[in-house]
């Protein structure tokens, strides 16, 4: 029995996957401070489709002089009301999204924006300072610091973990081609085109209490192929945005795949993974998700394959 759905087949799971990578994407409430005027280098700005992304100033805005290039049909007009521009996009951006906007406040000064997407984050709010006299100016720097103290402890605490573990190192054997080195059991293999986007060949493994699957990805875009997810759910719900993400490790060589070049994503999951809710076994739906919301690979896994 085949339990590989074409892409075109998930199409109900391409639309849900695009809107749930901008839903799931962590909002952000962001402090920019500018080290010289504030009109000499553009600042990006993080949107998503439906979602109102606003930029604070230190001064009031001039609406006739604020402009956007290239939002019509794609943003709804600029909101400007008095130290404050409203962003809303009417669909999601890609990274290689970038529109140029310029604030002018009424004093004159101009502060230009790039906007574009992140696939892991959302403005909902840019305070923007370049003032270095004023207080506001110094909490803002503070807190800018600490915020990214905080992060690269949780980044560095996140590789420590991964590092440890047996599963992310099966995952890195796998993105690296040494199957040969791993007890993993071939399975099946699936090789289809995306529409003359990407060639994908797909080889699924069994392995003792490990479920393990090999993406390979030739790019045939004219930009970077990016991985935004690898989601991996109970098969029944896959299609649903709220649906429980079981856990898995996934290692992707490289991190980002030019254009014309070939790339491979591991995914490893433990027989744990396959439990459900209610404390059966269930099978499990993988789904392999890139930056631009599309479900570039889709499969179905038996909790058989990850055997005793």
């Amino acid at each position: 029995m085949r339990d590989f759905l074409h892409c075109r087949s998930v199409l109900l799971a391409v639309l849900v996957a695009s809107v749930a990578s901008a839903k799931d994407r962590e909002p952000q409430v962001r402090n920019v401070t500018f080290p010289h005027r504030p009109d000499q280098v553009a600042r990006p700005v993080y949107v998503a489709g439906e979602i109102a992304t606003v930029l604070h100033f230190e001064q009031n805005v001039d609406p006739a002089r604020t402009k956007m290039e290239g939002w019509e049909g794609r943003f709804e007009p600029l909101g400007v009301a008095g130290q404050s521009v409203v962003i809303m996009p009417l669909h999601d951006l890609t990274p290689e999204d970038r529109l140029p906007l310029v604030v002018t406040l009424v004093d004159g000064t101009q502060v230009p924006i790039t906007v574009t997407a992140d696939k892991d984050n959302v403005d909902h709010q840019v305070n923007l300072f370049w003032n270095p006299e004023t207080v506001k100016y110094l909490r803002a720097d503070l807190e800018s610091a600490l915020g990214r103290e905080r992060r690269y402890r949780e980044e560095n605490e996140r590789y420590e973990r991964e590092r440890k573990s047996p599963d992310h190192a099966l995952a890195a054997l796998l993105s690296s081609g040494a199957e040969s080195q791993t007890s993993l059991i071939f399975r099946r293999r699936y090789i289809y085109n995306n529409e003359g986007q990407t060639d994908i060949g797909m080889t699924v493994y069994s392995g003792r209490g490990k479920v393990a699957v090999v993406i390979k990805i030739k790019n045939h875009l004219d930009r970077l192929w990016n991985l935004s997810q690898v989601r991996l759910t109970s098969a029944t719900d896959f299609w649903h945005p709220f649906s429980k993400t079981r856990e898995c490790a996934v290692t992707m060589e490289p991190h980002s795949i030019p254009p014309g070049d070939t790339g491979v994503v591991a995914i490893v999951a433990d027989k744990g993974a396959f439990t459900s809710e209610s404390g059966g076994l269930e099978p499990l739906a993988l789904q392999l998700i890139r930056d631009d919301g599309l479900v570039e690979a889709f499969v179905k896994l038996e909790p058989s394959l990850a055997r005793q």
